[in-house]
């Protein structure tokens, strides 16, 4: 049975137990240009389960997923209230065909996506961490919890790599 979208930002913010959102931010990028260097794009595309997504298809959604949140963040910003739409992950790893991405290609779309990201949140003035967008499925989120949510992500998909990639 697939988790409410409740269920999936109790397990996302979970991830966080404690850890500062804006270092993982920044971290994240480097994270796993080490986990991956050296790795065949062979063991980069193999998937562990017939539905389960290989790290290639992990790098691939996690380059449109920065897209998406920085894209969510600026119309937050340009405009608290403002409606934010949820998409469907899989719909889009199924047309976008993530598992032919090239896993470097997806590596630094998603690096420079999210310097530009982790950037902007730096540049924020304290009051405008609390503007916020009308999630489609979730409700109300802040900057601030936008932040959090993509800093639990990326602890979820750092783990879900080392779980992929052959034992050193």
């Amino acid at each position: 049975m697939p988790e409410t979208p409740q269920e999936y930002t109790r397990r996302i913010l979970g991830n966080l137990e404690g850890k500062r959102p804006m270092a993982i931010l920044a971290a994240t990028p480097r994270q796993i240009a080490r986990l991956v260097k050296g790795v065949s794009r062979k063991n980069l595309s193999r998937r562990p389960a017939p539905d389960t997504w290989s790290v290639s298809e992990i790098l691939a959604h996690l380059a449109d997923s920065e897209l998406v949140t920085g894209f969510r963040i600026r119309l937050i910003l340009g405009n608290s209230g403002t409606p934010i739409q949820a998409f469907d992950q899989d719909a889009w790893a199924k047309f976008s065909d993530y598992g032919k991405h090239d896993p470097e290609v997806s590596l630094e779309a998603f690096r420079a996506t999210r310097e530009r990201t982790v950037r902007l949140l730096k540049s924020l003035p304290s009051e405008s961490w609390a503007l916020y967008g009308m999630h489609s499925e979730r409700g109300k989120e802040s900057v601030s919890r936008v932040a959090e949510m993509l800093a639990g992500h990326d602890v979820n998909h750092l783990k879900q790599i080392r779980e992929r990639l052959p034992k050193k």
